[in-house]
């Protein structure tokens, strides 16, 4: 009889704001005790810290991931004028709450712009890397508290599929939580979850090959970031950053030489590092500038059409989708769709 799949919960330190940990050999008893198994599936509890999808990181290698991350963490700096970090505004705080929150807006917009995803499975080779990439893993000097799932497993197996109308405004920028109650799509997942009496597996949602210019991605919905800092992200992709520079480059007098050269050195390389990785077509740095506002937020972050959440045992004894405090799956759409609606399929499997 085989085995079953073995669930561990790992908790990671963060070293800096920064933080990339590759996860094999960090915890080398914990992936020991996984020799057994084919295959690994990792899951993250937040919204700032995850994984690079396989594929990609088989594309980059591992010495390229770092300056991947970068040039995401350039186009969004620390402190940029994001609505998100205005904590007067943050109507979903409290005032106690908004003297600790985080102003973290620029991780958020890393993490959905690079293609970061909370649930990615792997081979179980042990020398192919497996890195856990945190955007905001230490807080005012205090590293915060990140916890990962490792769950080892042979097959996954499809148990069904099914397909959900998600209604969608006529604004060209929008983004839908898909947790929202009144659209009914998580209670349309509980159901298939628990009809279907999979224990430990995951759901696969994915976007019809019919939709254009849209997205998805699992992060916070939390307003003042989607309606306002992500919208601006999608109708201009280096607003942030060029908020950053905006009085340096205004101003140029009222700065040193050399500190205005950093700032223009900082905006080549990273529209450089920008096109180079995301396969993006360049020319004259004269002509990069006017190219990447132009170009549309399909092609110039890593926003992918598909996402998965683990369904698996709750602490309460029942099973379902698993999530962490802040998560929610999101549709993002950068133009008008067709319809009134986006089509979704959803796929169930289960991993034993």
């Amino acid at each position: 009889m085989a085995a079953q799949p073995l669930d561990l919960t790992l908790e990671l330190a963060p070293k800096a704001r920064f933080d990339l940990v590759e996860l094999r050999s960090h915890f080398p008893d914990e992936h020991q005790a996984m020799a057994a198994y084919s295959h690994c599936l990792y899951w993250s509890s937040h919204t700032t810290a995850g994984f690079l999808d396989r594929s990609l990181t088989t594309r980059l290698s591992a010495q390229h991931i770092p300056t991947y991350l970068d040039a995401f963490r350039t186009l969004f700096p620390e402190g940029a004028g994001y609505e998100h970090d205005r904590m007067e505004r943050r109507e979903d705080l409290s005032a106690a709450q908004r003297e600790i929150e985080p102003r973290n807006a620029d991780s958020h917009l890393a993490f959905i712009a690079s293609g970061l995803r909370p649930c990615v499975t792997y081979p179980n080779k042990p020398g192919e890397p497996v890195y856990f990439v945190d955007l905001d893993g230490v807080v005012d000097s205090v590293p915060r508290r990140r916890l990962t799932r490792l769950i080892g497993f042979h097959h996954e197996q499809v148990i069904g599929t099914t397909r959900i109308e998600v209604p969608v405004s006529s604004h060209p920028i929008d983004s839908v939580n898909l947790k929202d109650p009144r659209l009914g799509v998580t209670e349309q997942l509980a159901e298939f979850v628990q009809k279907s009496g999979v224990g430990k597996g995951r759901l696969r949602i994915v976007l019809d090959p019919a939709e254009r210019h849209s997205a998805l991605t699992v992060n916070e919905y939390e307003t003042l970031l989607m309606t306002h800092d992500l919208a601006e992200v999608l109708r201009n992709p280096l607003s942030f950053f060029m908020e950053k520079y905006r009085h340096a480059m205004a101003n140029p007098r009222a700065l040193p030489a050399k500190t205005l050269g950093y700032a223009k050195y900082d905006f080549i390389r990273v529209l450089n590092s920008s096109m180079d990785l995301m396969g993006l077509r360049g020319s004259l740095v004269e002509k990069l500038v006017a190219k990447s506002l132009g170009v549309p937020a399909a092609r110039f972050f890593r926003m992918r059409r598909s996402v998965s959440l683990l369904v698996s045992e709750r602490e309460d004894g029942s099973t379902g989708m698993i999530e962490g405090t802040y998560q929610s799956p999101i549709l993002v759409q950068w133009q008008r769709a067709p319809r009134a609606t986006r089509v979704l399929h959803v796929t169930l499997t289960q991993i034993s």
